[in-house]
């Protein structure tokens, strides 16, 4: 050993070594993000004047696709018009199913642009998938594994207008439409799945199983205070451990962290009045706070019933376009970080719900809005403006809080509760319904012979029509009651065993009275239209 050389020498030298090390690394990881950052989103190029095209989204998906090796690029359907759904996997292996579920982890599905002219979610999912791509959220993939959509309607955002939006404040260079190509608001479909994107969907989730899913919207109505409003599944026959985690822990972790992180206010998504239903005239009274829908042809209600997470955000249409986007950004992230933090929580959370026995328990079949007290809304105010192009007025939120008690009407309650039969049991005739029920996921048997059966029938009383078209369709109304009978069900007949972990959606969808199931959406309607009995019946017990 040289002369003058110690110990204490030699540490200090590794000690040396590691921080060069490490500063090496770092710089390389930070050169490594910044190469990521050369991948622009058109807002970014635009200086958030200009929304992307679909050539843009795919173009910029295939730009990361290709600068990681974390990210697989690929496609989970298509649209009216022959676009293919991008989606990008980051997480596992290999962008299939298969691996996907091999990793283990809670699988995330995040999706944005449902509503062409919505179009902050594309752009936020963009960003987050530039993200994960460089390295900045490696703790969230320790335990979670990311589905990635960011335009989903696809067809509805090429259209685009500078008024679509009416006077939403921007993007200055116009946006896509509500609905899809066919004229379907695709937040309606859920149920009826009429539409190719909703038939995409519903493959994604039986095959990937995400227990967690993001619907990124922007909102436009009353002129509150918040940056951004979310909602949890809001159908009342939702497994309660699912709603009662979202409610009681979920959200507040989210609001908490972004009032105390950057001073903004979300809340529960609302209207004042009434104005929650497009075209609802406002409530006569005191004013009220009231959420949307609960019927799960909404997205977020429709995941609910598969026993899965869904939270909805709603970015505020009169902040800035660049601030409507911040606003879904943080949503996200702060929603991610309660995910990594709970993650296995809410795996157990959903393997619960799929597990649980709802044969014998009472669940409904429609439902109301119901007044919980009274909370603080803070409302604000907007400020007129003129679209530089075409002139027409843009509104643009000031910076007001303005706090008022009003009735809270955030929740439904249950109406005209039904017993969950052990088994309901199909023609084989009825095809489009079959057709429709295995789309969803619902498992069928058939019956390898002949077989006498207790069961009930469902004795129809009333049969009528709404007399104004929804979505191409004059929905249909059964009442009545389920009554004893003997019947000789022939071989071929259809069991659905409710049993099985999507038993609450098959519930919804087969039961006469349900107010979105198969009578409602007229799948049925070759069967019913002037029967006496429903055509499909359930065991006693």
């Amino acid at each position: 050993m040289p002369r003058g050389y110690d110990a204490g020498h030699m540490k200090r030298s590794v000690v040396i070594v590691i921080i060069l090390i490490a500063a090496a690394a770092s710089g390389a990881a930070q050169r490594g993000a910044a190469r990521f950052d050369e991948i622009r989103t058109v807002p970014e190029k635009t200086d958030f004047k200009e929304t992307s095209h679909y050539a843009d989204v795919v173009s910029f998906m295939e730009a990361i696709d290709k600068a990681s090796d974390r990210v697989h690029l690929t496609t989970f359907g298509a649209t009216t018009e022959k676009r293919t759904l991008p989606l990008a996997v980051v997480g596992a292996a290999a962008a299939t199913p298969a691996a996907v579920k091999r990793t283990g982890k809670l699988r995330v599905y995040i999706q944005g642009n449902i509503h062409g002219g919505e179009v902050e979610g594309k752009e936020s999912a963009q960003m987050l998938l530039r993200d994960l791509a460089a390295g900045r959220h490696d703790d969230w993939l320790l335990s979670m594994v990311f589905l990635i959509a960011p335009i989903y309607n696809a067809d509805g955002n090429e259209r685009f207008a500078l008024n679509n939006r009416g006077p939403q404040y921007g993007p200055l260079g116009g946006q896509g439409q509500r609905p899809n190509a066919q004229g379907f608001d695709l937040n309606r479909d859920h149920m009826k799945l009429e539409s190719p994107e909703a038939r995409a969907f519903v493959r994604l989730m039986n095959e990937y199983d995400p227990q967690v899913a993001l619907d990124l919207h922007t909102t436009n109505g009353t002129r509150h205070a918040y940056h951004l409003t979310y909602s949890p599944p809001l159908h009342p026959g939702t497994d309660p451990g699912i709603v009662g985690l979202l409610r009681k822990e979920w959200f507040p972790a989210v609001t908490r962290a972004v009032r105390d992180k950057y001073g903004w206010e979300y809340t529960y998504y609302g209207n004042v009045s009434g104005g929650g239903r497009r075209g609802a005239a406002p409530a006569a009274g005191p004013r009220r706070w009231e959420t949307f829908d609960h019927r799960p042809r909404f997205n977020n209600n429709y995941i609910g019933l598969r026993n899965r997470f869904a939270l909805l955000s709603e970015a505020f249409a009169y902040l800035t376009f660049q601030d409507r986007i911040l606003a879904t950004n943080r949503f996200i992230d702060e929603t991610m970080t309660f995910a990594k933090a709970h993650a296995d929580r809410i795996r157990k959370a959903a393997d619960a719900a799929d597990k649980q026995r709802l044969i014998g328990a009472r669940l409904p079949l429609r439902a109301e809005m119901q007044n919980t007290g009274t909370i603080e809304v803070l409302m604000g105010e907007v400020a007129d403006e003129k679209h530089p192009v075409d002139g027409h007025i843009m509104q643009l939120r000031k910076e007001v809080k303005n706090p008022e008690t009003m009735a809270d009407y955030s929740t439904f309650a249950g109406l005209e509760p039904e017993r969950v039969p052990s088994a309901y049991f199909l023609p084989p005739t009825l095809t489009d319904a079959i057709e429709r029920l295995k789309a969803h996921g619902v498992v069928l048997t058939p019956l390898t012979k002949p077989a006498t059966v207790a069961v009930e029938e469902f004795r129809i009383d009333s049969n009528t029509t709404a007399p104004n078209a929804f979505q191409n369709h004059n929905e249909r109304t059964l009442t009545g009651a389920w009554q004893p009978a003997d019947r000789q069900l022939p071989a071929g007949t259809l069991r659905i065993d409710l049993t099985q972990p999507l038993a609450r959606l098959a519930f919804y969808l087969i039961e006469p009275r349900s107010d979105d199931g198969l009578v409602d959406w007229n799948v049925l309607d070759a069967a019913v239209k002037d029967a006496k009995i429903y055509p499909i019946v359930r065991t006693r017990n």
